[in-house]
């Protein structure tokens, strides 16, 4: 009985999730159909720096939640250009790390748990205690969305916020290089971006890979 009644909670759960991904690609496309001669963009430029405030907080409420910010990273680089773009991603993503320590000091393992499933905290939890700040930034690199890393290691007593701020910030870099580089590459019908591009991205989450059958079999 118990278990019927868990296993209903998380098909609501995950159908919910399921969902509210489905329609922010469903918006994100809508918004590069209709910005097909830039006029969105221009208008988002003209708001100047509040422009660039909404676009931070955008992607700090997108990156709290297990919706892909992928395609929000592309849509900044389309409005802003791919530096400022990609920084603003950057910058938002981070917020997005110190709001959820916040948040998960503040509630507790409680709001955890409702969001975090046992294997992934349990991954996370291994790495932490077997190499303290060096094993959190590896956890970081693993193929676990970067907002269920940033929920376990905040829940997590001993986490020092330093350790937890720069570990988040760093370790979306290679990624966000990554993602500007393809961008870089279709946009300016460049191969040489387009090839970097993705070597970096199969790196990045080759080693995710790597790191994962590492701990499976330690």
């Amino acid at each position: 009985m118990n278990q019927s009644m868990g296993n209903q909670h998380n098909l609501r759960k995950y159908g919910w999730t399921g969902i509210i991904i489905a329609v922010f690609i469903v918006l994100i496309a809508t918004f590069f159909y209709f910005d097909r001669q830039n006029r969105i963009s221009t208008i988002i430029q003209a708001w100047g720096a509040w422009g660039v405030v909404f676009a931070v907080l955008l992607m700090t409420a997108v990156c709290m939640t297990p919706i892909p910010s992928e395609g929000l990273v592309v849509m900044f680089m389309k409005i802003f250009g791919v530096y400022e773009g990609v920084f603003f991603a950057w910058v938002g993503s981070t917020f997005s790390s110190l709001v959820i320590f916040i948040l998960v000091r503040f509630y507790g393992r409680t709001l955890m748990q409702k969001l975090i499933s046992p294997e992934r905290f349990n991954t996370v939890d291994h790495w932490v205690k077997g190499k303290g700040s060096f094993g959190l930034l590896v956890a970081r690199l693993l193929p676990i969305p970067a907002f269920a890393v940033n929920y376990i290691a905040g829940a997590m007593p001993s986490m020092k916020f330093w350790t937890y701020l720069w570990t988040a910030a760093l370790s979306m870099i290679p990624y966000y290089v990554g993602t500007a580089l393809v961008f870089l590459g279709v946009a300016q019908s460049t191969w040489l971006w387009l090839a970097l591009g993705f070597g970096a991205l199969i790196l990045f989450w080759g080693t995710g890979y790597f790191l994962n059958k590492r701990k499976a079999v330690v």
